[in-house]
């Protein structure tokens, strides 16, 4: 049923959309895409045509409050992960992480759900009115997509990075299982020839990122730049960050007692996958098993895919794309930041490296060329 469900929105995607976004997608320019026949590059970066027209839809409808917390990623980077840590921090006291938790029986995109994916897709206007300050939601859109409202209003928005090695691998081994049998598979050279140009959903990788990095620094209490490496080192200091820009900081008591490691471990990747809603349970991302969202969220499975050719060519891409911004990749040291002593350089390395000190000897801890700061990561 599944692969059927597949073939027919392959194949009927085009037609589910809007006039309006059949005009526009007319004079888009597009490429073959990885899930539907095309991409279109719309505002910048590419996306599905039923994307487009729910953009269109949040971009027109949408308005943000000043409580919103906005959880924004590029696909397959962390956001299951990222997600659940928000909801468990915000919502502590009302639930026990080990009784009666929503995270329990609910995937983590029911919980915090997509405005593009999930609230406005299909042409729906929701009530957001009607969610429970703060309203915990989220987006794969490129900061410059979002409606004005969010940038005008104090909500928060949480970003996580994760290094593009990585997120390739994730991205493609994802979209393989949910890829329809009429358009044939897609080879992992394809894949990363399309990635390489910028080809995927909502990127380039690289203008999805900076945008989000940019901001960052020009108005660090409206966007939390995270990065995955750093987070699987240190979980427990960037939850404690997380918490603190949210509003929400852990108090010296819950420290004692342990409550942010409880949150830790309900959230980890290792304990959602297990859980029987995310083994057997589906529609947490449109009709998909919820089981397609947990792989290995591993550091460094990259070097299982990589050929000497195709580490060459990203990390050059990289380097070229970032070269006139602060943000930078290090191809020398196996991933690790580089930082000039303002804040550190990567997730706790050896050498001078982590939350302190130069970053010079630091690093992400991710074993691949890592997209990492000039000024680390700001803790």
């Amino acid at each position: 049923m599944a692969i059927q469900s597949n073939i027919a929105e392959a194949s009927h995607a085009q037609e589910e959309t809007t006039p309006e976004c059949k005009e526009i997608l007319s004079s888009l320019p597009k490429e073959k895409g990885w899930r539907t026949p095309n991409l279109y590059l719309f505002q910048g970066f590419w996306c599905q045509p039923k994307e487009i027209q729910a953009i269109i839809s949040v971009q027109n409808h949408y308005k943000a409050e000043d409580s919103d917390i906005i959880v924004a990623t590029i696909p397959k980077s962390g956001t299951t992960w990222l997600k659940a840590l928000c909801f468990a921090i915000v919502n502590r006291e009302k639930f026990d992480c080990q009784k009666n938790h929503p995270l329990l029986t609910s995937n983590p995109h029911e919980l915090v759900q997509f405005l593009e994916y999930k609230l406005y897709a299909n042409n729906q206007i929701p009530d957001l009115s009607t969610l429970p300050a703060p309203r915990l939601l989220a987006t794969h859109m490129p900061l410059r997509a979002l409606p004005d409202s969010v940038r005008e209003s104090d909500s928060k928005l949480v970003y996580l990075c994760r290094n593009p090695f990585d997120t390739f691998v994730s991205i493609w081994h994802y979209l393989c299982k949910i890829r329809p049998e009429s358009l044939g598979p897609l080879s992992l050279e394809e894949a990363f020839d399309m990635y390489c140009k910028g080809v995927i959903g909502y990127g380039p990788y690289w203008d999805h990122m900076l945008g989000y990095w940019h901001q960052s620094f020009e108005n660090p209490h409206k966007v939390l730049f995270l990065k995955y490496e750093e987070m699987k080192e240190d979980t427990t200091f960037y939850m404690k960050k997380l918490s603190e820009f949210l509003g929400f900081p852990f108090s010296s008591e819950e420290e004692k007692f342990g409550v942010i490691e409880e949150i830790a471990k309900l959230c980890s990747f290792e304990h959602l996958k297990e859980l029987e809603v995310n083994k057997k349970g589906k529609g947490a991302i449109a009709h998909f098993e919820n089981k397609n969202l947990f792989r290995k969220g591993e550091v460094g499975d990259w070097v299982n895919h990589f050929n000497p050719f195709m580490v060459e060519r990203l990390t050059n891409i990289m380097e070229e794309k970032l070269a006139a911004s602060e943000c930078s990749i290090d191809s020398e040291r196996g991933g690790n930041c580089v930082g000039d002593g303002n804040g550190g350089g990567g997730g706790g390395g050896g050498g001078g490296g982590g939350r302190s000190g130069s970053g010079s000897g630091g690093g992400c801890g991710c074993g691949a060329v890592a997209v990492c700061g000039k000024y680390g990561s700001r803790g």
